[in-house]
Formats: C-alpha cells, structure tokens, sequence
C-alpha cells in the first residue's frame, strides 16, 4: 500500500469515525438517542464529501473505492469495539441510520473520485 493509499485510507478513516464518535457523545446531553444517528449524519455527511473531494487525490476510480472499502471496515470494527462492545448500548446499535452510515463511508469516496476524474477528462 503506496504512502498517499495508506494516508488517505486509514488516517482519513479514522478522522472521520473519531468525528462521528466524539460528535455522538457531544449531542448526547441534549438529543434522544433514538435520533442520536440522524443528528450526528448531516454533519459526518457534510465532512465525508468534503475529504473524499478536497484531500484524497488518487489516479483512478479503482484508487477511491480502496479509499471507501477502507472507510468502511474502519467504521465498522471501530464501531463494533468502542460502541457495541464498550458501550454496550440498551437498545441495540445496528439500525436504518447506521447502515445508511456505512453506506455512505463506503460509496461518497469512489462517487467523488468518479466525479474528479470526470472534471479532469473534460479539460
């Protein structure tokens, strides 16, 4: 795995989580936790698109769905151990709003890759 791979893959994988994490615990005091996902979603939305298009800058479509295939493992092994298993939350983790998540961990970096590699055709 190249320098560039490995940064964009697992230090942005785990930014990325680590802002979703600490996000969670922020709206905890004053969002329920049944909507707890649906809160934090726009925000880690928002900063997802926003690190697949502006910091990770690979050659091909191949390159940014590594990038969102690593996204997603991170999210869900470190969701598993320091949510699930940590937390051990009383009326479960998994549900609609955090397989949306994984979702979209896994399809905004190859979207946004197909989009840049697109725009850069075009010239």
């Amino acid at each position: 795995m190249s320098g560039a791979l490995l940064r964009h893959a697992l230090v942005w994988g785990a930014v990325l989580w680590l802002f979703g994490y600490l996000l969670s615990f922020a709206f905890f005091f004053f969002v329920p936790t049944d909507v707890l996902g649906w809160a934090v979603m726009p925000f880690a939305l928002t900063l997802t698109i926003w690190v697949a298009v502006r910091r990770v800058d690979g050659p091909t479509l191949a390159y940014y769905t590594a990038v969102g295939l690593a996204w997603a493992i991170l999210a869900v092994v470190l969701d598993y151990f320091l949510l699930v298993r940590l937390l051990k939350p009383a009326d479960g983790y998994y549900k609609l709003d955090v397989y949306l998540y994984y979702a979209f961990t896994f399809l905004v970096p190859p979207a946004a890759g197909w989009w840049k590699l697109r725009s850069a055709s075009e010239r």
